[in-house]
């Protein structure tokens, strides 16, 4: 089955998915994503993804790429036309396709795709055995709680933690640890949960607040 991706507005084969090379995402990173689960055929934590893409999309001075309707519908129907039972959708909005220039483009419509990937997410092998970490040093820029597809710091982390035969590398800033290369960083001792508050300096996950939502439950 080829698997139907979404670009700007249309429902592509991947082989036909393509963007400009004048798209600011390309060209300086500047973008936003969001990775939605899915389980069952349905979205999980969806309105929280799309809150907080709201506010990167804020944070950075960037236009929706559409209605709230339908970026919901273009969810449902990725799901549907992937026939995805379990996954991710991955999906990424940035600035737009000008020529290369620093500041912002002017009457520039953004640019949006997205697309599924099927994978284990209850039953995953990780979550019963456990995996090994490595500590790595946080190099990332000031503004972590925006969910930008500038990611070079988080993939130089993964790489050394997987030539380390790890699975993970939790970042550190200033002896303490600030997140997960690609996880939220959390320890249990004497039955509580210790994390990161809130600031800057981290993401706040999707998986964080519902991890919350339910202790407190």
């Amino acid at each position: 089955m080829v698997r139907t991706v979404y670009v700007n507005g249309e429902y592509l084969p991947e082989n036909e998915g393509k963007v400009s090379i004048f798209d600011r995402g390309f060209l300086f990173a500047d973008g936003v994503y969001e990775v939605s689960a899915v389980i069952n055929g349905k979205l999980v934590d969806y309105a929280a993804h799309m809150e907080r893409l709201g506010r990167s999309l804020n944070e950075l001075r960037m236009d929706w790429p559409c209605t709230r309707a339908e970026l919901d519908t273009m969810h449902h129907e990725l799901v549907r036309r992937n026939e995805l039972k379990e996954g991710i959708i991955y999906m990424q909005v940035t600035r737009g396709a000008a020529d290369r220039s620093f500041n912002f483009p002017k009457d520039t419509k953004p640019s949006h795709i997205a697309f599924t990937q099927a994978m284990s997410l209850v039953d995953n092998p990780n979550a019963r055995t456990g995996v090994k970490v490595i500590t790595t040093p946080d190099l990332r820029w000031a503004r972590r709680d925006i969910k930008t597809v500038m990611l070079l710091a988080p993939c130089l982390g993964k790489q050394a933690a997987y030539e380390q035969g790890a699975n993970e590398a939790w970042m550190v800033e200033n002896g303490k640890v600030t997140e997960g290369t690609s996880s939220n960083a959390y320890i249990v001792k004497n039955g509580k949960v210790i994390t990161r508050e809130i600031s800057n300096s981290i993401l706040a996950g999707c998986t964080r607040r519902a991890l919350f939502r339910l202790a407190k439950e």
